[in-house]
């Protein structure tokens, strides 16, 4: 399954790029993390692991991430592992007026075993998430 989300922020491209690319921010725009842990590898490089915990309604989630590409603002992207998805996210930030970025996020989901079943009758919740992640980003990020 494959879509892309984008949302727009009124701030210059430089100032979004720092606080998205601030760990210690995560927690404050992505809901339902618990923690991250960085794993291997150079912080946010290419190559770098971290695990990521969510609590999500009664469910507990853990995934990996690992970055795979690092050209910001153009381009930051990783892979995010968890038990029957692996996710694919490609991040893109452009400056559209001096005060202005638009980001847009391009997401690929690939399933296994049970989770096979619910992305194929649920495409919706993960278009939902992924785009309540960016909404949620854009008001932290206006906010600071």
């Amino acid at each position: 399954m494959k879509y892309t989300t984008e949302v727009e922020i009124n701030l210059p491209v430089k100032k979004v790029i720092e606080l998205f690319d601030n760990p210690d921010n995560l927690k404050l725009w992505m809901e339902g993390l618990q923690s991250f842990e960085h794993l291997s590898g150079t912080p946010g490089q290419p190559g770098a692991k971290s695990k990521l915990k969510f609590k999500m309604g009664k469910r507990e989630i853990e995934m990996i991430e690992t970055i795979t590409v690092r050209n910001l603002p153009e381009e930051f992207s990783g892979t995010y592992e968890a038990k029957g998805v692996f996710n694919i996210v490609k991040n893109k930030f452009i400056a559209v007026g001096e005060n202005k970025t638009k980001y847009i996020a391009e997401h690929e989901f690939q399933f296994s075993g049970m989770m096979t079943l619910m992305g194929a009758l649920m495409p919706g919740v993960f278009k939902k998430q992924s785009m309540k992640y960016l909404e949620k980003f854009k008001e932290f990020a206006e906010q600071k």
